[in-house]
C-alpha cells in the first residue's frame, strides 16, 4: 500500500527518469514526498516553471526520452507553458505534470483552478487528468507512448492533490517499448529512382528521431554517394559541419550561394526535418518546377512545414538511415553514370566552397566583435562540447561562425524563444557533466531566465555564459529602422553589471571590451568550478553578421 504520488514516482522510476524539474507547490506535496523516497531520481529545483519546463524540453532533446517538469496550479502551469510550446514546434518528448485541486472542488471555482485541457489546446500532443489513483501507472505509461511515438512532442497530465495523497494497492506498469516506423521496399526503390535521375541532389537533416548513430550513417551515405547536406533552422548538429558534404545552415544567415543551391536542387531529400519559412526565404526556394521533394518523416501529417512533397516516405529518420545503407545496390552504377555523378560532384563541391568561405569573419565594428568570440569559442571547445542559445539577433553570429561536431552539441529553439539559452545549458551540463558547456545569450535574452543561475549555482554546475550586451532588444530594433528609420520606441535596455549579478550569486565573472582579451577570459571560464558569466560588451552598431545599424537606416531611407 503506497499512496497516489509513491505510485507516480516509482512509475517514472521504472520507465528511466533521473531527474525532474520543478518550482515546488503545495498541490504536489505526495509526489514530493514519493521522490524523497526514490534515490533514483534527482529533483532539480528551478526558480521559474518557464525555465524548468524548458529544462525538461532540452533534456528531452538531449536523451530522445521524455524530459520530466512539475508545475502547480494557476500561475504555476501558465508560468510553464513557454517550455511545453518549445516541445510542441521543436518535436521534442516531454511531460508536464501539473499539480490541481481535490476532485470534490472541480469547477466550483476554487484557488489557482484551471483548465489545463484548454489552455494547452493546440499545444500539448495530450493533456488529460488523472482523476482515480489506481490509474495513475496506465495514463503515466500512455504519455511516455504519445510522447515518444509519430512525430514527438509535449503531453500535460494534472494531478489533483487528493488523487496523490489516496492510499493505493496498485503497482507500477513495465515500460512500454516502441517500434519505429521503417520505410518499405517500394519507398526506397522509388528514391533510388529520383536518386539516379538528379543531377543536383540536396539533402536537409533535422527534425525528430535522430540519434549519433544514424547521424553517422547519414554521413557515411553522403560521403559515398558525394552529395551536399544542409542543415534544417537550428539542426548544425545533426552533421558535422567539419564533413566534406556539409554545406551550410538554412536560417536567417543563410549563405546566398546556399540558397541558390536549394533554389537550383532537382531533388531535395528532408530527412526528418521540417523545413519551414526561416528554412527556405518564406517558401521562395522551394517548389520549382523543375524540382522534386521528398519528405522522410514519422508521422507526415504532424509536419509544421513545407508539405507539399512528391513522395512522402512515412518512416523514423533511424529506420530510413538503416535502409540507406542498400542504397548503392539499388542504384547500380551510379559513379559510373555519364554526367550524372560528375554533376553532383561539382554540385557538392561548390556548395561546400561557398560554406568555407562563409566561416572567415566578416569584420563588424566596435573593439569587441560578436565573429572574434564564436569562433574563438568553436576552436577551443573539444568535439564534446556542448552550446546552447536563445533567441536574438546575436545567435546568427554563432549559427554562422560556431562548427558543430557531435549530434546534440547545439541546443536552441526553432520557435525563437528567448531566455532559452541558460535553462537548456543547465540541462546539459546535468546530461553531459564531464563536457563543456557554453550557453549564448543576449542582455535581453540573458534576463528573461537569469534567476536560474542560482540554480547553476545550487546544483555546482559550471557552465560558461556568454552575454552579447549591446544595450537594446537587437532584432526588434533592426525592425523598426527597416521599417520606421531613425524612429526607434521601446528597445532601448538599462542592464545591470552581469559580471557583479554573477559575483552575487557566488560565480565567476567579467567584463570583455576588447577581442583581443576574449580568449584569456573564456580559457579562466572554462577552467572555473562554478558558473562563469561573460560580459560582453558589443557596439550596437553590429546588429547581424552582414550589416550595421547605420546602414540598415540608410537603406530603408533611401527608399
Amino acid at each position: 500500500m503506497a499512496h497516489g504520488g509513491k505510485l507516480l514516482i516509482d512509475q517514472l522510476a521504472l520507465n528511466g527518469v533521473q531527474r525532474v524539474f520543478e518550482v515546488p507547490g503545495e498541490s504536489f506535496l505526495a509526489a514530493l514526498d514519493g521522490l524523497s523516497d526514490t534515490p533514483s531520481i534527482r529533483t532539480i529545483i528551478c526558480r521559474h516553471e518557464g525555465a524548468a519546463a524548458m529544462m525538461a524540453e532540452a533534456t528531452g532533446k538531449l536523451t530522445g526520452k521524455p524530459g520530466i517538469a512539475f508545475a502547480t496550479r494557476g500561475p504555476g502551469v501558465v508560468n510553464a507553458v513557454s517550455g511545453v510550446y518549445v516541445a510542441q514546434q521543436d518535436a521534442t518528448p516531454m511531460i508536464l505534470f501539473v499539480g490541481l485541486p481535490t476532485i470534490p472542488l472541480e469547477e466550483r471555482a476554487p484557488f489557482q483552478e484551471i483548465d489545463i485541457t484548454a489552455l494547452f489546446s493546440g499545444i500539448a500532443k495530450w493533456t488529460a487528468v488523472i482523476r482515480q489513483t489506481d490509474r495513475i501507472p496506465e495514463y503515466v505509461s500512455r504519455a511516455f507512448r504519445v510522447a515518444m511515438s509519430g512525430r514527438a512532442g509535449p503531453v500535460v497530465i494534472g494531478l489533483p492533490e487528493d488523487v496523490l495523497s489516496a492510499q493505493t494497492t496498485a503497482a507500477p506498469l513495465p515500460p512500454a517499448t516502441l517500434s519505429l516506423a521503417a520505410p518499405s521496399d517500394r519507398d526506397m526503390d522509388a528514391l533510388a529512382k529520383r536518386l539516379a535521375a538528379a543531377e543536383r541532389p540536396l539533402v536537409i537533416v533535422g527534425g525528430p528521431g535522430w540519434s549519433r548513430e544514424t547521424k553517422r550513417t547519414i554521413e557515411d551515405f553522403a560521403r559515398a554517394f558525394d552529395v551536399p547536406v544542409a542543415a534544417s533552422f537550428r539542426c548544425q548538429d545533426y552533421f558535422d559541419n567539419r564533413h566534406p558534404s556539409y554545406v551550410g545552415h538554412l536560417g536567417f544567415v543563410t549563405d546566398r550561394k546556399l540558397k541558390a543551391g536549394l533554389k537550383a536542387s532537382d531533388l531535395v531529400i528532408a530527412i526528418g526535418a521540417e523545413v519551414a519559412d526561416i528554412a527556405t526565404d518564406g517558401y521562395a526556394l522551394l517548389g520549382g518546377a523543375d524540382q522534386t521533394f521528398v519528405q522522410v518523416h514519422p508521422e507526415p501529417a504532424a509536419i509544421l512545414g513545407y508539405r507539399d512533397a512528391s513522395l512522402v516516405i512515412p518512416a523514423a529518420s533511424a529506420t530510413f538511415a538503416e535502409a540507406l545503407l542498400g542504397m548503392a545496390e539499388r542504384v547500380p552504377g551510379t559513379s559510373d553514370k555519364k554526367g550524372a555523378r560528375r554533376a553532383w560532384s561539382v554540385f557538392r563541391h561548390d556548395l561546400r566552397a561557398a560554406y568555407e568561405a562563409s566561416l572567415v569573419p566578416r569584420a563588424t565594428p566596435g573593439p569587441v566583435r560578436m565573429e572574434d568570440v564564436v569562433t574563438a569559442i568553436s576552436a577551443a571547445l573539444p568535439d564534446t562540447g556542448l552550446v546552447t542559445n536563445g533567441a536574438g539577433n546575436y545567435s546568427q553570429w554563432v549559427h554562422r561562425y560556431f562548427q558543430c561536431k557531435e549530434y546534440r552539441s547545439g541546443l536552441a529553439s526553432t520557435c525563437g524563444s528567448m531566455g532559452y539559452g541558460l535553462p537548456a545549458a543547465i540541462a546539459a551540463k546535468l546530461e553531459h557533466p564531464a563536457s563543456p558547456v557554453v550557453c549564448f545569450a543576449g542582455d535581453g535574452c540573458f534576463a528573461m531566465t537569469a534567476t536560474e543561475l542560482g540554480t547553476a549555482i545550487q546544483y555546482d554546475l559550471p557552465i560558461v555564459i556568454v552575454i552579447a550586451n549591446n544595450g537594446m532588444y537587437g532584432t526588434i530594433r533592426m525592425h523598426q529602422e527597416r521599417r520606421y528609420p531613425g524612429r526607434p520606441n521601446g528597445t532601448t535596455l538599462v542592464n545591470p553589471d552581469f559580471a557583479a549579478f554573477a559575483h552575487a550569486h557566488g560565480a565567476g565573472g567579467a567584463v570583455v571590451t576588447r577581442s583581443e582579451d576574449f580568449a584569456g577570459v573564456l580559457a579562466e571560464a572554462l577552467a572555473a568550478d562554478t558558473p562563469y558569466v561573460i560580459d560582453v560588451r558589443l557596439d550596437p552598431e553590429a546588429i547581424t553578421p552582414m550589416e550595421t545599424l547605420t546602414g540598415v537606416r540608410e537603406a530603408a531611407t533611401a527608399k
